[in-house]
């Protein structure tokens, strides 16, 4: 089975984590965890680098860093993962739900204005797939309005537009280093800034708010930290995250000449002028049954993945009274039934990448065999 994504992990992640196991130092103390802050927030362009124990404790904190809480409204995209909804509401406030573009799948920024009110607070932006935001509009609509930015990177590590890395243009900045991630500890996260305060408060939430002196509490905090053993792997897959980039870029190029020519298959738009990473390539079906597709995709040897399920049809927010059952989330509620992910690992190779696209072309054609 070709699986959907796996880590590539043939640098020096087992000497680096043979050093913590030879120190001692395995906990969330350790050498290793300020070399992986320092060196991702570098690599990002910003100053600050905070890590904790994955994607979803990473957006937690950015939104309680900026001091949102009850009463107040964050707008992020209907498409994407519930970590970013559920931050948000962790947190006191209502999430608002904005429909994504038909080209890019990301949050449309016209439809933010139409949801900006008194209460809004902030627009969490959601770099999916690897594709950066329409970041100049954003950025000009949180100015208008003076709402704080939050970028969720966690599948978007070395995407830039502009010239400029994602995550260098918002108060604060997620990512993840999940397993299946461009860079990965096994589970792990991050937060970026550039604001001294805001890194110092992130520094206290993640480690239960603690303060001198010890054990007296004037705040509740959280228990987000990451180990220095999951560090000193993102260490070693630091030192290798141009290589994982160019692997996924140059695996996005191979499919799209796969498909250039096939009217049966629709992938997300690079815009010009941003560098899109491709931490999974995505697919949208024109005209066939999609969980008919992965099924036989699955029976030759292909794992596949559906796309994200869209919130405004999440149960559990239905229930809270998050969703209104009026409102159309027509590009949304498309991508979920008609997308899936074909497989992405850095690792793929060009047989690999062909065996695929010529099977999954074939599926599509009516030839199965």
């Amino acid at each position: 089975m070709i699986p959907v994504c796996e880590p590539t992990l043939t640098g020096k992640e087992k000497e680096y984590v043979g050093q913590c196991f030879d120190t001692n130092w395995i906990s969330s103390a350790g050498e290793f965890i300020k070399k992986f802050e320092d060196g991702f927030s570098e690599y990002c362009g910003v100053r600050h680098g905070v890590a904790c124990s994955n994607g979803s404790t990473a957006l937690h904190l950015a939104v309680e860093s900026l001091g949102i809480g009850k009463g107040d409204e964050v707008i992020m995209p209907d498409f994407t993962i519930i970590s970013c909804a559920k931050s948000i509401l962790q947190s006191g406030a209502k999430p608002v739900f904005i429909d994504v573009e038909s080209d890019t799948w990301n949050i449309d920024p016209k439809k933010i204005r139409e949801k900006i009110n008194s209460n809004t607070k902030a627009i969490m932006v959601v770099h999916l797939f690897g594709h950066p935001c329409e970041m100049d509009e954003i950025m000009q609509i949180a100015s208008e309005h003076n709402l704080k930015i939050i970028e969720d990177c966690a599948e978007a590590h070395g995407a830039e537009y502009k010239g400029k890395k994602v995550g260098s243009f918002g108060d604060v900045a997620c990512f993840s280093f999940y397993s299946n991630k461009i860079i990965t500890t096994g589970e792990g996260g991050m937060v970026i800034t550039n604001s001294d305060e805001i890194a110092e408060r992130l520094r206290l939430l993640r480690n239960l708010a603690f303060t001198e002196p010890r054990f007296v509490h004037h705040d509740f905090g959280y228990n987000y930290r990451l180990t220095n053993v999951q560090a000193a792997m993102g260490v070693a897959q630091l030192e290798n995250i141009d290589n994982f980039v160019k692997a996924r870029i140059n695996n996005a190029k191979s499919y799209n000449e796969f498909f250039k020519n096939s009217d049966l298959v629709r992938t997300p738009i690079c815009r010009e002028g941003s560098k899109t990473v491709y931490w999974m390539y995505s697919v949208l079906l024109n005209q066939h049954d999609r969980d008919d597709v992965m099924n036989k995709l699955n029976e030759k040897g292909i794992q596949t993945r559906t796309l994200f399920y869209p919130m405004h049809m999440q149960p559990l927010l239905k229930e809270k009274g998050l969703v209104d059952e009026n409102e159309r989330f027509p590009v949304s509620e498309d991508l979920w039934k008609r997308g899936f992910y074909l497989p992405s690992s850095s690792s793929l190779t060009m047989e690999q990448i062909k065996f695929i696209s010529e099977t999954l072309l074939g599926v599509l054609n009516g030839n199965t065999n």
